[in-house]
């Protein structure tokens, strides 16, 4: 397969088959075909990317160029480190905090902080890796499927407010937030409060999210104080 520029993966590979094994489930064989025949896991391996995730906020960033050289980033949710990578390349070492509630190995250029956003004293904690505050939060934080949409939405949405909540007391003037949610955008309370303390807010499916997922971005940039 040849590499494209920027965030998609160029070549079609042959498609590889994977036979149903003694013990194995079948829905964990569909699993393992996919991302054998996954172009972006392929290429994230090539490049050394952590997860395929890469390419959402890469391509995320070239349509809204996000991640300028100096940014100052946090990377909430960070793990396994895909979404961090990439924003120390485009961002510059030593401008990014990754934080998760699980552990994380190191990442050059990144400060990683081993936190559950939901914790009493995260916010100090970020407060004290940002002391100057961020210009843009990143949310690729997403509860476990249960399978019920209405409670996978709630969930969801519950993250993205904590995120957000964390945004308001770290973004600089100007800055952005971006933070996944589910097909049909943001929940609209939510949405308003966004439009009101940012200049601009939009939604995005970017190529690589998988096309039966239901997943969505929401961008919003132009952070307005107050």
């Amino acid at each position: 397969m040849s590499r494209a520029r920027g965030g998609r993966p160029g070549g079609r590979g042959t498609t590889v088959r994977v036979r149903t094994a003694r013990g194995r489930k079948a829905s964990s064989t569909r699993w393992l075909q996919r991302q054998l025949n996954d172009p972006y896991v392929a290429e994230a391996k090539k490049r050394g990317y952590r997860s395929r995730a890469a390419f959402k906020l890469i391509q995320i960033d070239e349509k809204f160029h996000l991640l300028r050289p100096g940014a100052t980033v946090l990377d909430l949710g960070a793990a396994p480190g895909g979404w961090s990578q990439v924003a120390a390349e485009r961002a510059g070492s030593g401008h990014v905090v990754a934080a998760d509630s699980q552990a994380m190995e190191p990442i050059a250029g990144v400060t990683v902080l081993r936190l559950d956003i939901f914790d009493a004293d995260a916010e100090t904690r970020l407060r004290d890796a940002l002391p100057d505050g961020a210009d843009l939060v990143l949310s690729d934080m997403a509860p476990a499927a249960t399978g019920h949409p209405d409670t996978d939405h709630l969930r969801i949405v519950a993250l993205v407010e904590a995120a957000f909540a964390v945004a308001e007391g770290l973004l600089k003037p100007d800055g952005a937030f971006v933070a996944k949610v589910l097909q049909g955008g943001t929940e609209g309370e939510l949405l308003a409060t966004l439009k009101r303390r940012f200049r601009s807010v939009k939604h995005i499916k970017p190529a690589a999210s998988r096309q039966d997922s239901r997943e969505m971005y929401v961008v919003a940039q132009g952070f307005r104080e107050g």
